[in-house]
């Protein structure tokens, strides 16, 4: 054990010196007739009573170690390595058909629920970008943002769908706001992209693998899913699937939540304050301290 504040120490030479000379003080006080009589020696009674008289200097000592902050070595559960998690959501007005949009917002909220501790940021994405949340981890903002990312309420402006400027979008806020902890892109659309294609595809994925940004695609709907998008994913190590229902989608949310689960890492061991044991002992002294005043002391005859 070792003390943050060693001088406090250097104090309790002070309550040490008085319980010395409490032991060694010899008051006779006022003589009593019964006192010249014979009586049954009490020993133990009388080294109680001395105890009782040294209460008060040896919760003085107690204080003083609590103040110099007694420190234990110890090594704590270990560090959770942070998963950074942006959802880039299409609102194209394709969104709209056979409900895709509400398909996709109830499996994500079951997604969102199973990464307790990550940091989850929401983007809308169309003809161009909106970054509605921030990468935080409270969850319940990103819950509570899902229902204004319904397509039917979108701008004219937001019709189309740009998956490329919404990689290069997210990926330039993901290197700002996460400096720290993996990258996860899980982007959900359900068409293809006009500036996304066989030419530039392979640049749009070195662009995410510098940024150390893994992307998952989910694509909803029954059309085909854009092989460009499908490069992009694989290429930076994640994959593309295709979901028809609200069950495909859960089961695919669940596969991703096992496939990046959290990551611990080993924790070196640190000095940790460690008050308790003292702080028990004083609070016990108090407690004697109480009782004793209801008769436990030395009358002064």
């Amino acid at each position: 054990m070792t003390f943050a504040h060693h001088w406090v120490l250097l104090l309790i030479i002070v309550p040490v010196v008085l319980c010395v000379w409490m032991l060694q003080r010899r008051t006779w006080g006022v003589a009593m007739p019964y006192d010249h009589g014979d009586h049954k020696p009490r020993r133990m009674l009388h080294g109680l009573l001395r105890f009782l008289e040294l209460i008060p200097m040896l919760i003085w000592m107690v204080v003083l170690i609590i103040i110099a902050r007694p420190q234990v070595q110890r090594i704590p559960r270990e560090e959770r390595v942070l998963n950074n998690i942006l959802i880039c959501m299409d609102v194209s007005s394709s969104m709209t058909i056979d409900n895709r949009y509400e398909m996709a917002r109830k499996a994500m909220e079951e997604f969102i629920d199973s990464r307790d501790g990550d940091a989850l940021g929401f983007t809308l994405f169309g003809t161009q970008q909106i970054r509605w949340t921030p990468l935080t981890k409270d969850i319940a903002t990103i819950k509570r943002a899902l229902p204004f990312a319904n397509p039917r309420n979108q701008p004219p402006f937001m019709g189309g769908t740009m998956i490329g400027a919404a990689l290069r979008f997210c990926r330039d806020n993901m290197v700002r706001e996460a400096p720290e902890g993996d990258r996860l892109l899980l982007l959900v659309s359900d068409g293809v992209s006009a500036d996304v294609n066989s030419g530039n595809s392979s640049e749009f994925a070195d662009e995410m693998k510098a940024a150390n940004i893994t992307v998952y695609h989910i694509h909803v709907g029954t059309d085909p899913t854009p092989p460009d998008v499908i490069d992009i994913a694989n290429s930076t190590g994640g994959e593309s699937f295709v979901a028809t229902d609200a069950g495909g989608l859960k089961r695919i949310f669940r596969h991703i939540d096992r496939m990046k689960p959290a990551r611990f890492k080993p924790a070196t061991a640190i000095p940790m304050d460690s008050y308790q044991p003292f702080a028990a002992i004083g609070l016990c002294l108090l407690g004697v301290l109480g009782v004793s005043a209801f008769g436990l002391r030395f009358t002064p005859w």
